[in-house]
């Protein structure tokens, strides 16, 4: 009998355990240097292209917010400025890219492109109902529901930056102090455990 009530707690703590590891896997993107590559990139990279000229970029993951994402790039543009020993940073581009990628459970259409067909409408099986068409022009027609359609968005922000030494020019809206934004930003920034 006693060997029953320490399943239960240990088929419990297995439970916990597993819910914990997948709810980890759902969350934003940390501050940390990039991994991963097209979709699945996520983090921070930077490269020097001159003396105090770097092209800096923050990937974010599916569950990154676009504010997330521009934080973290210029918390990477003053940290980057600071580390090479530099004082304020200017931003001479930047810019906010969306990536969307629709995925369907499940997958419907012919053999051409990656959502079948040639435009935007599809041919799909039904349970029960055979072959059917999609067109955006035609309505719902998934009333059964059989088929789950996801959009995701990811947004990845880039900018070039020009470090200097000594105060921020006061005349230019795009300096910024660096160690200002490090301690402004700072307390937002996550980074991995």
């Amino acid at each position: 009998m006693s060997a029953s009530p320490l399943r239960r707690r240990l088929a419990t703590a297995a439970l916990a355990s597993a819910l914990l590891a997948v709810a980890g896997c759902a969350t934003e993107s940390t501050y940390r240097p990039a991994t991963g590559t097209g979709f699945a990139r996520s983090g921070y990279s930077d490269r020097q292209v001159e003396p105090n000229r770097y092209l800096v970029s923050f990937s974010g993951n599916s569950y990154t917010s676009r504010d997330t994402v521009e934080r973290y790039l210029l918390f990477r543009a003053a940290e980057l400025t600071v580390q090479s020993g530099n004082d304020y940073f200017i931003l001479t581009e930047r810019d906010v890219d969306r990536q969307t990628r629709t995925y369907s459970t499940p997958s419907f259409g012919g053999g051409f492109g990656a959502y079948g067909g040639w435009g935007p409408s599809w041919r799909y099986y039904g349970r029960g109902y055979g072959w059917r068409s999609w067109s955006p022009f035609w309505g719902d027609p998934f009333f059964d529901r059989d088929i789950d359609v996801r959009t995701i968005d990811r947004f990845e922000a880039t900018a070039e930056i020009v470090t200097g030494k000594g105060p921020k020019p006061r005349d230019n809206v795009r300096a910024f102090d660096a160690r200002a934004v490090m301690d402004s930003i700072g307390p937002s920034v996550v980074t991995p455990k």
